[in-house]
């Protein structure tokens, strides 16, 4: 029995213990060159790399959209996935071989870019500017 103790003793002192690290952006208070938002933000889990993001459309705006889509909600919330390239933080690629968006951050700055491409002719143009900046580092 002492044996045993001893043996997992020593296993966790060779062994040693790695931390997670986590990093998570929150962009807040984003506002947007075609809609009005009551809330716009969007959280990237560059850890679990997933972007989410938080809106709820002021009401002109809500009615705007319902017009043609009644599916249209008020406040909604979706995920995406994200890869980090070059400093930079993309959603992946929505849409066709031939053309597809993306949503494009870079660390540390308040900007938010669509990039689209069509047939490798790459456009990108800035969809949102965000007045806050959060970070946050976790070790466990």
């Amino acid at each position: 029995m002492r044996k045993i103790r001893s043996l997992i003793f020593l296993l966790l002192i060779i062994f040693p213990v790695q931390s997670l690290k986590s990093e998570i952006i929150i962009l807040s208070a984003c506002d947007d060159k075609q809609d009005e938002f009551l809330k716009n933000e969007y959280i990237f889990n560059l850890n679990e790399l997933i972007m989410t993001r938080n809106y709820v459309y002021k009401e002109k705006t809500y009615q705007k959209y319902r017009l043609t889509d009644l599916s249209v909600k008020k406040s909604n919330t979706y995920v995406r996935n994200i890869y980090e390239e070059d400093g930079k933080i993309l959603t992946h690629k929505h849409g066709y071989p031939q053309f597809y968006t993306q949503i494009l951050f870079e660390k540390g700055k308040q900007e938010i870019y669509m990039k689209t491409v069509l047939n490798d002719e790459e456009g990108i143009s800035k969809i949102s500017t965000c007045k806050k900046i959060e970070k946050f580092k976790r070790e466990s």
